[in-house]
């Protein structure tokens, strides 16, 4: 059972915090204070996550583990709970603390979308004071929420922030009906030319699959002219979230082509991270690995993929998810204070460094990703 430490009159924790990053008002500024858990040794936050019905892969242990291995981010959950009660609320955040962007609370690093894990007989609203209160208290630039659907009433002061596309597809039904779905020439016929030119298939966590999914990654995030992630963040990622991760690799005559990595969270994936060689678009690697992916949930059990974010602007990656018969919503994040922006380049500052990116050998291009990807989140 947590230990509540008292650092001052009506302060509440669950565990000893430093008070330049975190602060809780006391009794007199508000009726209910709320606790602060740590979701990387407290199981009441793997019981929450575990049946609450808006939990996703975002929300796991496992992920949160490889952002503070990675990034070195501290993650905490703001609840409701008394110590020793089970969880019945959470939000969980991190605080990211930059030179280069600012400081913020964010819910959470890198997660396409992270819910807050509200109770309907809870306060949330006490839960979205306080963060307003901290984000004064810690002179933060924002406290930004992922939320997959609109905010309630108890978050009115937040703003929406940025909007992208949001891709799911329901794997329910027969996989002749699925098939029968899909785009009929970017999708279907390029599914049977992966057939027709053997492209060989291999799906697991292995050092060689890793290995040859970031060599892939650094060649597509070069075309885009993006620093990539970090090599130790797929590393991290495998080793916390274990079998819950899943790469896949698609090869042509032993070369690897296309790649893509997924987690799993009960009874849906999320499609994460994909990357391919250009040379070999023809083939139909992509599709071939999406389509054993569809294959390979529907057989263990999974009812819905969750395709992922897409910019606004990015109309390629938008219609090919469209082909697969998906369905498309917003997602909308949310900041507060609405005026405050994050930090950003001019146009002019944006093509130098993207020019740059394309140029670097590979070592400092992964290098470039470790630098700056602590900054991002």
């Amino acid at each position: 059972m947590p230990t509540q430490i008292s650092h001052s009159p009506g302060t509440n924790f669950t565990r000893p915090l430093d008070p330049r990053t975190l602060t809780v008002r006391s009794r007199s500024e508000q009726a209910v204070d709320p606790y602060i858990v740590d979701p990387l040794s407290d199981r009441r936050w793997d019981d929450l996550v575990a049946r609450h019905p808006s939990a996703s892969v975002f929300h796991q242990r496992g992920w949160l583990e490889a952002l503070h291995r990675t990034y070195g981010y501290a993650p905490f959950v703001l609840t409701n709970a008394r110590p020793g009660e089970p969880l019945k609320d959470g939000i969980v955040l991190c605080r990211i603390s930059s030179w280069l962007t600012g400081t913020r609370l964010v819910s959470l690093p890198f997660a396409d979308h992270c819910e807050p894990l509200l109770n309907a007989d809870g306060d949330a609203a006490n839960l979205m004071e306080w963060l307003y209160a901290e984000h004064q208290r810690q002179h933060c630039r924002y406290v930004e929420v992922r939320p997959l659907f609109t905010l309630e009433h108890t978050a009115e002061r937040m703003r929406p922030s940025h909007t992208y596309c949001f891709h799911t597809l329901d794997i329910r039904p027969q996989e002749s009906q699925l098939f029968a779905r899909l785009h009929k020439d970017s999708i279907q016929r390029k599914i049977r030319r992966a057939d027709r030119e053997r492209l060989s298939y291999e799906a697991g966590r292995s050092e060689q699959l890793q290995d040859e999914f970031y060599r892939l990654l650094l060649t597509t995030r070069r075309r885009h002219r993006l620093p990539p992630q970090p090599r130790v963040w797929f590393r991290n990622l495998v080793e916390c979230m274990g079998d819950q991760v899943v790469i896949r690799v698609a090869r042509k005559n032993g070369t690897a082509i296309a790649a893509v990595l997924t987690a799993r969270h009960g009874s849906t994936v999320v499609y994460k991270y994909g990357c391919s060689d250009e040379r070999f678009h023809n083939l139909g690697g992509m599709p071939l690995l999406f389509w054993r992916l569809i294959q390979e949930s529907k057989s263990s059990g999974v009812d819905t993929i969750d395709f992922g974010r897409s910019d606004l602007d990015n109309e390629g990656l938008i219609v090919f998810k469209d082909h697969w018969g998906t369905t498309r919503t917003c997602l909308t994040y949310y900041r507060y204070p609405a005026s405050k922006q994050a930090p950003s380049l001019s146009s002019s500052d944006s093509r130098v460094f993207r020019g740059v990116f394309a140029l670097l050998p590979d070592a400092f291009l992964s290098l470039a990703g470790r630098l700056l990807y602590r900054h991002m989140g």
